[in-house]
């Protein structure tokens, strides 16, 4: 199920329905979670489901299921799965013949898109780019894409990956950058990497998840 990126009134009808219906709920972070039933008056029993217990935590979750109970799995902001945990329960539940149902909802990626002004009738979405190890190697791959390319990035990194941008796709390389999607102070910066570079050097303390949005080689 999704949630807001960022913006509670961006909840579904149907997704805050089928949360009071639920047996259970699996958050990703149960405090960030329980700030969005509390809002919409839900009170169900929430578990822990994320990228450090998920594998432990998949055979208690099953063993739930297919005794007929009914579970909402919810990330802290967007789409389960998209870059967040989400693909091994639906892996394991389609192993077990569990019914499974995505829910249509809220996504950064696509809002960041749209913004951008770049082409999106075809484009390239990498999630989080490699902290270390294989974080040259996809740069370079990427470099040479002809789609427009979607990443996800933490604001204390935003300025190492233009930089590598500037690096391996050229100063002149036009980029959008989107922040704090649907919240308060949502923002986005168009412009070549150079001009991006410039931008966020002069921010002294920059707050909220990014989308960079790259056009594709011309």
């Amino acid at each position: 199920m999704p949630t807001p990126v960022g913006n509670l009134g961006d909840m579904t009808y149907r997704g805050v329905e089928i949360l009071k219906q639920v047996d259970f709920v699996l958050a990703e972070d149960t405090r960030t979670s329980g700030k969005l039933m509390q809002h919409f008056g839900i009170v169900k029993p929430m578990y822990a489901h994320h990228k450090y217990n998920e594998h432990k935590s998949l055979i208690t979750i099953i063993e739930k299921l297919t005794t007929g109970q009914t579970a909402a799995l919810i990330s802290d902001a967007g789409t389960p799965s998209i870059s967040d945990p989400g693909f091994l329960i639906v892996r394991e539940c389609i192993a077990n013949d569990i019914e499974i149902d995505c829910l249509p909802g809220a996504t950064a990626l696509i809002p960041a898109l749209v913004n951008s002004g770049f082409p999106s009738v075809r484009f390239c979405f990498e999630g989080f780019l490699p902290v270390k190890k294989g974080r040259q190697k996809r740069l370079n791959e990427l470099a040479d894409e002809q789609r427009t390319i979607i990443l996800y990035e933490s604001p204390h990194k935003i300025l190492r990956t233009l930089h590598d941008l500037q690096t391996h796709f050229g100063e002149d390389r036009r980029v959008s950058v989107s922040r704090e999607l649907s919240k308060l102070h949502e923002e986005t910066i168009r412009g070549t990497v150079s001009e991006q570079i410039a931008e966020w050097t002069k921010r002294p303390a920059i707050k909220g998840e990014i989308v960079i949005v790259i056009e594709g080689k011309r």
